[in-house]
């Protein structure tokens, strides 16, 4: 406990020390928090890439939901403090002369803070993008293609890094998180995204698997939180204290609650399971108009369009569970549309004036 302290200590001096020192810096760091969220993979970086490579794309769901799966267990068995609670209640400040921090808008997540979500996310999908697109260089054999990989690999990962960094001194900037818990977060999305790329099975799964794997993750965690309750053991302590300690009451949001992001991940997956494995998935992205680059580009900008509506769903949070169920509908929702709706009616779309023409 006193060395954990000693770590949270220091870490509010490097807190401060970004606050003072790199306030010019603000809007960016800001806006680097927003590019590290874990939303940003179902509304920007899957539409993306899937209609790219189909591989990658589910790839990308897998690794973002397992990741986060895995982010969920380690926040609660770590029970880590964030900087702009803990501050206000710990001990080891003489006279009660707590530093005082600031806060922003984004900065009051009611989850526990060890390992950073927002940097587990970024660098398991980062990495799965960057191993993507290194993976068409690596064939290259005459030499000069074989300087051109070598080049392409240390820019490719150099702009990892540069991500990864910013996302980690955002989140610390913010007072959201520790400097230990986005160094953590970052390592364990590594791993994760890394244990994927040997995991081949997920490209074949049926929806018979994809329900598999849902009611396992779901019932894992619920098991893991009912059990630790059973010993008086509170799950969601972290909640009261966003609560009490957030500077403005409206900047505490449900959807930043533990469950609501696993029941947000969930939907994801099960969407993209429905998708992959539905009639209009088949005859869109499995039939001759596949390969065209129109069609690609068209399914990408639809997408992503298409997408952005769903912004503007405001799922109300009056009634909790009925707000978990909704989110669950809106995000499984996103891949399925991407995968098989936007596809669809952009291959009927394409066939009919095909038709006309001829």
């Amino acid at each position: 406990s006193i060395k954990m302290d000693l770590l949270h200590s220091n870490g509010v001096l490097i807190i401060q020390h970004l606050q003072r020192d790199y306030r010019a810096y603000q809007d960016f760091l800001n806006f680097m928090s927003h590019v590290g969220d874990p939303r940003n993979i179902f509304s920007i970086y899957f539409p993306l890439w899937f209609q790219l490579n189909q591989m990658v794309g589910t790839k990308m769901i897998w690794v973002a939901v397992i990741g986060d799966w895995f982010n969920l267990i380690f926040k609660w068995i770590l029970f880590g403090h964030r900087p702009y609670w803990w501050v206000q209640e710990t001990m080891i400040y003489p006279n009660q002369s707590s530093p005082c921090l600031e806060q922003f808008p984004i900065t009051c997540e009611t989850g526990p803070g060890s390992p950073s979500g927002h940097a587990m996310g970024s660098s398991c999908v980062w990495y799965v993008m960057v191993t993507a697109a290194l993976r068409y260089t690596v064939r290259w054999k005459d030499k000069s293609a074989v300087t051109l990989h070598r080049l392409t690999w240390s820019f490719l990962w150099s702009i990892f890094w540069i991500i990864q960094i910013s996302v980690c001194i955002s989140r610390v900037f913010i007072a959201t998180h520790f400097p230990h818990q986005v160094v953590l977060g970052v390592f364990a999305g590594i791993l994760v995204a890394e244990a994927f790329e040997h995991t081949p099975a997920i490209q074949t799964a049926s929806l018979r698997m994809y329900i598999k794997t849902n009611l396992f993750l779901f019932l894992f965690a619920l098991g893991f939180y009912l059990s630790l309750k059973l010993l008086d053991i509170d799950l969601l302590w972290s909640v009261p204290k966003a609560k009490k300690w957030c500077a403005n009451p409206d900047w505490i949001n449900i959807d930043t609650t533990p469950f609501a992001g696993l029941v947000r991940n969930l939907g994801a997956l099960f969407g993209l399971g429905l998708g992959i494995n539905s009639e209009m998935f088949i005859t869109s992205c499995k039939g001759k108009n596949s390969c065209k680059i129109s069609f690609r580009i068209l399914c990408i900008a639809a997408s992503l369009a298409t997408l952005q509506l769903y912004n503007f769903v405001k799922i109300p949070t009056h009634t909790e569970y009925l707000f978990y169920f909704l989110s669950f509908c809106k995000s499984a929702a996103m891949p399925l549309t991407v995968v098989a709706l936007v596809p669809y009616c952009v291959h009927s779309l394409m066939r009919t004036t095909e038709k006309k023409l001829n």
